[in-house]
């Protein structure tokens, strides 16, 4: 089941209409809006149209975009109707339940044209305009264009970037904000330089609330993610899952050089600055542990902020803590026959599943949001929820991912796909990787394995 249910018992369908100029983060909203919803089990799917019209038209000028280009309206008309016939097979084929319509809508007729076709197929249209005039957020969001956007494919930056400033200005010629006293009945939501003023108009049901509280919580800010599991643990090396142990020797080898590792991924990334007179590192990112000791003594030679997180503990395994797989295997056969069938689903005898986990760790989701950069220090179910957020990962393969001992993953969540960046400390480690269908430990060396994939760089789906 859902983890939320109401928009199935109310038979709400919702399109989210994006509005705005470009280089407004329109596309990244759309997608964080999809991975949250997804995350959660509510079925949501964004239609790029840009995608659909670069089927006819993939590198196209600034020109292009011209509202006196007859070639350049028409296909991207065509576009625009292809994206909105396969967003109705999706409401209608596929059961969805909230589609993103992902372009720029800046005219009032191509948003009655949208309202209209919401109305007469009982979906409930929800417009979401993303208003910027910050020339820094603006600039920001068209170097992250010009870099991962499709139309610029192996074009020079510079000159993408002052294509891409020419089409904004083509767009602005004819754009129609949405304003509160001529669009007072429209459901929309208006967000105001990222987050600097929400405006909100006629949200009546738990589903629109729910995207409303998720956006007001997001910025589109450059930033990066650092995902670290403990070091090795005395419970790693007895191959035992759950409990509160102390690291080993290497386990403490790893939280020595984890400063070192932030240090050099941050000078890299031009955030870290000289040392103050008193010998402290300004402060670039906050350290986020849970309430166990492995994480914090991971955590204990870092000096910056730390906070403390009872979210972040690791999955609960019930009358299995403390125990190694080949015990529960044992004592439990038929847990352990079902758990490897449904691993998202499957909840340890009083202790929790990985659906569990999610719905715990949606307030340091919507927290993370808000936040810039974070290093995150916790453990392999914790982290696989995390990264399956970010990444898309559908919830039938997040269980599976592999996230190794004494790595450090960076993640730089962009407007068209989430960059990923493993480090890995020339420290060894026991694996704690259990593949399907055995209670021995490690990984089996198989380039087909998607487990590997998944942690390798693979971009956001």
């Amino acid at each position: 089941m859902p983890v939320y249910t109401v928009s199935h018992v109310q038979n709400i369908r919702i399109c989210v209409v994006m509005v705005g100029l470009p280089a407004r983060g329109k596309s990244f909203i759309s997608q964080k809006i999809v991975r949250y919803l997804s995350w959660l089990s509510i079925k949501a799917r964004s239609f790029n149209v840009g995608n659909y019209r670069r089927r006819q038209q993939s590198h196209p000028s600034a020109d292009f975009f011209d509202s006196h280009n007859e070639d350049g309206l028409k296909i991207r008309a065509e576009a625009a109707r292809d994206a909105v016939v396969d967003m109705m097979k999706f409401f209608n084929e596929e059961d969805g339940v909230v589609a993103i319509l992902d372009a720029t809508n800046t005219t009032k007729a191509r948003r009655e044209w949208i309202l209209e076709l919401c109305r007469e197929n009982s979906i409930e249209p929800m417009f979401l305009e993303s208003w910027c005039d910050d020339e820094k957020i603006v600039m920001n969001n068209i170097r992250d264009v010009k870099v991962s956007s499709p139309d610029y494919v192996d074009t020079d930056p510079d000159t993408a970037a002052m294509d891409f400033q020419k089409r904004i200005e083509k767009y602005r010629e004819i754009y129609e904000p949405l304003e509160v006293d001529t669009n007072k009945d429209l459901t929309f939501v208006k967000l105001i330089n990222v987050n600097e003023q929400v405006i909100i108009n006629k949200i009546e049901t738990y589903l629109e609330s729910r995207i409303v509280y998720y956006v007001m919580n997001l910025h589109i800010k450059p930033r990066s993610i650092y995902l670290s599991r403990h070091g090795e643990s005395m419970y790693n090396l007895e191959g035992k899952i759950g409990g509160d142990a102390d690291l080993s020797e290497r386990g403490w080898q790893y939280a020595r050089k984890l400063p070192n590792m932030i240090k050099n991924v941050l000078r890299i990334n031009g955030e870290e600055e000289e040392d103050d007179d008193d010998g402290d590192e300004d402060v670039q990112l906050t350290v986020w542990t849970s309430t166990l000791k492995r994480t914090q003594q991971t955590a204990s030679f870092l000096r910056y902020p730390k906070l403390q997180w009872k979210a972040l503990d690791e999955l609960d395994a019930g009358a299995c803590d403390g125990l190694t797989y080949e015990e529960i295997e044992k004592k439990f056969p038929q847990d352990f026959k079902e758990r490897d069938e449904n691993k998202y689903e499957y909840r340890y005898r009083g202790g929790e599943s990985y659906r569990d986990v999610v719905i715990r760790l949606e307030p340091i989701i919507m927290e993370l949001e808000r936040q810039e950069n974070i290093l995150i220090i916790t453990h392999q179910a914790v982290l696989r929820c995390i990264y399956a957020y970010f990444m898309n990962v559908p919830q039938e393969e997040s269980p599976w991912m592999s996230i190794p001992l004494h790595t450090l993953i960076k993640l730089d969540p962009r407007a068209f796909k989430t960059m990923v960046e493993r480090i890995k400390a020339d420290i060894p480690a026991v694996s704690t990787y259990k593949e399907k269908g055995t209670s021995q430990l490690g990984e089996i060396e198989d380039a087909n394995n998607k487990s590997k994939n998944l942690i390798t760089g693979a971009p956001s789906r």
